[in-house]
Order: structure tokens, then sequence, then C-alpha cells
């Protein structure tokens, strides 16, 4: 039922894990419909942020922060969730950008649409 839509807002979370890591599809250890659903709790968050961040998106994207630990993985999941949040209308952007923040995530840079996940360098 919701399940598509699920995938799509979940997608649009992923945009902002994009910000985490990211990694080419060919060399993504994370499948893109792994992330999408980790993250997909936060589509309803994302689309009326009038509350609080709920725990579950917040557990997503600590995970999927965990998970990605090379450049290639972060490139990846940024791929990933650009892809998704660009097809899921109706994101309350300025609240993506804000999500890792909120759930104890410090990213080097804010989540968009337009971000370029090639720019991406998780050096140790």
């Amino acid at each position: 039922m919701a399940s598509p839509l699920l995938v799509k807002v979940t997608g649009m979370v992923v945009v902002f894990m994009v910000s985490f890591g990211h990694i080419p599809l060919a060399e993504a250890e994370l499948p893109c419909g792994e992330v999408q659903l980790t993250v997909a709790p936060c589509i309803g968050y994302l689309r009326d942020p009038s509350g609080p961040v709920p725990g579950p998106c917040c557990n997503g994207v600590r995970s999927i922060n965990n998970q990605a630990k090379t450049t290639p993985d972060r490139q990846g999941v940024c791929r990933c969730l650009k892809t998704t949040v660009l097809s899921l209308p109706g994101l309350n952007l300025p609240s993506l950008a804000a999500l890792p923040g909120k759930c104890g995530v410090n990213l080097p840079y804010k989540i968009s649409p337009t971000i370029d996940c090639n720019t991406y360098d998780h050096s140790p």
C-alpha cells in the first residue's frame, strides 16, 4: 500500500545520508533498496516536520552513517539518496538538510538534491 511511497520517502532521507557517504552503485556495499528501507521512517517527518524527528528515523540515519565507512560507500549512499529525494515530491528540503544534525550525525556539508556526490572524500 504505502510501500512504494515509503521507499521514495526513504530515498529522500537517504539523500541526507548522501552527505555522510557516497558509493558508486557498481562498488556499493550497501544496496540502494536497503538504504531506502532503512531511512523510510523519515519520510513522514520530511513531508511534515511539525514535530520531533521520529526515533526510528534517527536510528536509520545513524545506521546508514555507521555502515558507510569508505569514500566509495559514502558516495554510493549519496547517489542513492539523491535519486530517491528527486523522486519524492513534497519533501521539506530545509528539514532534510537539518536531519543529520537532529539525529546526532555530523556531516561536513548540507544534504540537498543538487549535491555532487563525486566531491565527497571520506579520508581518515
